[in-house]
This record gives structure tokens, sequence and C-alpha cells, in this order.
């Protein structure tokens, strides 16, 4: 057991360190707020996003007795080869972190929370559907979770758009002190993740398949997956893209964007789309180091709209059940359609100078009898298009203008 080290990438800069801080103070108030409902809180999300820091902070804005296993250091693995013993000795807040590298530890925590012991729980963890069923199995009622993500662009600034949409969100990868070396380190994190990450979760696949169905992905980044397309490329089948697909969509580097369904006479779109989550790794997939490098690439579009459809449902703090796309074949199609505290949200992502109203944008407003329909853009102007379908810059929806 050890003190949760620095994340030093996070300190470049008192400006910028004073902003994220502010902004992971927003993730710290939610685990606050969790642990008055459950005495289990888990955080999760990709490697390197800043999970431990984020514990460190709770841990010291907390005060109290604190506690921290690393599933990753040997020492602390073999300190709960007893867990019972171990853990129920201890009082305040117990940080434990890599959970997924202990699957059998969920029943044992049960059995400590129903003791009643003046513990609670942080755990900390970097795959996300496999952790939930487990612990969904265990801890039904006992558990909260809170996803963490990349820095987003409300945390960097929008005057740093460029720079993060070609960089992403990755800390390290953000912080870099050139493109040069952020594009270095996220070649770094692609080959950990494959070669490391991927065998500790006990998932037995080939890494440098599943590299090249990565690369694959990048093509088809904001359209509509067709798994036999994908599998032909590769030469496997359906049932193995569909798991490699899972593999990426579980670990936080794929967005599996699932279609939305009216009650209408018309065949409607029934396969999800895919987008990636980090326009950083997105990019380093398709060798794009520099914004200049993407601004002359076919990709441009693609990347600016996906990029800025994350940070949309970043902004409105959507679950993912929250979120979907919604077509009708070879007519309308709305880009993002979110269902949250009782409204129908629609959004579309347009890279053009100053979008303008189209037949989907009506069609998708009435047919979905949507309470509003954002039409977003990179530019500085909002305005409106028609009723109830406003034009609005990223930036001043980042901005909640």
């Amino acid at each position: 057991m050890e003190d949760i080290p620095e994340n030093r990438g996070i300190m470049k800069s008192q400006d910028l360190s004073l902003r994220f801080h502010m902004k992971r103070s927003a993730f710290e108030n939610k685990a606050r707020e969790a642990f008055l409902v459950t005495p289990v809180v888990a955080i999760l999300g990709p490697r390197q996003c800043g999970k431990t820091t984020l514990a460190k902070i709770f841990r010291d804005q907390t005060g109290g007795e604190a506690h921290r296993f690393d599933l990753e250091d040997p020492i602390d693995l073999a300190r709960l080869e007893n867990p019972l013993l171990t853990l129920e000795k201890l009082r305040g807040l117990i940080i434990i972190d890599e959970i997924q590298r202990m699957p059998d530890f969920f029943p044992i925590l049960r059995v400590l929370i129903d003791k009643k012991l003046p513990q609670k729980y942080l755990i900390l963890g970097s795959a996300s559907g496999e952790l939930a069923r487990q612990s969904s199995e265990s801890l039904a009622g006992r558990l909260s979770y809170i996803e963490l993500t990349p820095f987003d662009l409300s945390e960097v600034g929008t005057e740093n758009a460029e720079k993060h949409l070609i960089r992403g969100g990755f800390p390290l990868s953000y912080l870099a002190d050139n493109d040069e070396l952020s594009y270095k380190w996220r070649e770094s994190y692609i080959r950990t993740f494959l070669e490391r990450d991927i065998p500790a979760l006990g998932i037995r696949v080939s890494g440098l398949q599943l590299r090249r169905f990565w690369m694959m992905l990048a093509h088809f980044h904001g359209q509509i997956v067709n798994f036999s397309d994908l599998g032909r490329s590769l030469d496997i089948n359906d049932t193995t893209a569909r798991r490699y697909l899972d593999i990426l969509t579980g670990t936080f580097m794929i967005r599996e964007l699932s279609p939305w369904y009216e009650n209408i006479g018309k065949r409607q779109i029934k396969r999800p789309k895919i987008y990636f989550r980090d326009s950083g790794i997105f990019h380093s997939l398709l060798g794009i180091q520099t914004i200049e490098e993407l601004e002359s690439n076919p990709k441009l579009g693609a990347s600016w709209e996906g990029y800025a459809l994350e940070e949309t449902i970043r902004s409105l703090d959507a679950r993912p059940e929250e979120c979907f796309f919604w077509g009708i074949h070879q007519q309308a199609e709305l880009d993002l359609l979110v269902l949250k505290d009782g409204k129908k949200m629609g959004f579309e992502f347009k890279y053009k100078d100053a979008p303008t109203l189209s037949p989907s944008m009506r069609q998708s407003n009435e047919i979905l009898s949507l309470d509003n329909l954002t039409v977003v853009y990179p530019g500085k102007k909002e305005y409106e298009l028609a009723e109830n379908i406003r034009v609005t810059p990223l930036a001043g929806l980042m901005n909640g203008d």
C-alpha cells in the first residue's frame, strides 16, 4: 500500500493547473454526492485519464484516515491475498486502483459493506462493461458509477480548441511541449494499450490484429458500422469483428451510438454508428501529427464532427443509454439525439462556415417532435434557421450560451 503519486502532466503551468483542478473538482463533488447515497463509488475511465489524481484530490479534500491499494503493485496484491482479513481492520476511505485486475473482489466487497463497518470504498477501473456486469451482480444498491473522461474542451478553454482537437484530451498528450512529443506519447499509449492493458484484462486477442481493426475503424469514424465489411477487410468473421468492437467500446476507446426507432411507417436505420472518443487517438491511427496535416486531410470534416459530438455529449453529462442517432434510409438523418431530463434534444454537426436549413433538419424536427434542434459548427455567430432550429458555435455550447 502506498501514497497516491502526483500526475506530473497536470502541473504544466499555474493557469492550466488551476483550470483543470476546478474541472476535476466537479468530478470530486460528484464522488462526494455519490457517497451520500452508496458506500461504494466507482470511477471508471480509460488509462491515463487522471483517475488516480482525482482519487488523491478527493482523499486530500475529504481528510481523515485513508488507505490505497494499487492492484498493479505486487506488494499490494500480496496484501490482498486474504482481503477480508486485511480490509475489515481498516477504517475511513479505502481506494482500490485498477480493480479490473481482481474480478473476484466484488462478492468480498459486498460482505464487507454488509458488516456496516466505518469505511467507504473508492474503486478505480479502466474497463466499463465487464466491471459494470461484475459489480451489478454483487453490489446492487451499494455502488454508484462516475465516468471520468480525458480533458474536455471546457477544461482546456475554447481558445485552445485547435490544439485540443489535434492532440485529444489525455493529459500527457495535451500538455506535451510540442505536437511531435504529443504524437509520440499517443503512439506509446496505443502500443502499451494493445501489448499490456488488453492482456491484463484477461482478453486473449492478437495485439497486431486488434491494431489493424482499430486502424480500420478510423475509416468508419462517424459512419454506420457494417460488421461484414469490417470482417472482410481483415479476413475475420462478423462475430470476431463484433467482439473486437466490444473490447474497444468497453475500454472507452470507441463510442458506439445506437439507433433510435420512432413508430412511423418508414424504413429506419438499425445499425449503430461508431466514433472515436478521443480525437488525438483517432489522428494517431491515421498518422496525422499537426493541425496543418489535418486541414489537408480528407478526414478533416469527419474528425471535427466526431470531436464536436463527443464534446456535446460531455457538456450535457449524458450517459451512453441517453444518446442515440436517428435516420430513415436515403432520407432524413439526425447526428445525435439525447433523451435527458424529460427532453428530446437533437444535434447536427456541420463543418461549414455557415450551415443552412435542410429538408433533413425539418423532417427530423417534425417526426421526432424535438424540444430543440441545435446545429453545431466551428464558427462564431449564433443564429436561427427556423422555429426550434438554431445554429450554435461549438465554443458557445461549451460556455453554456
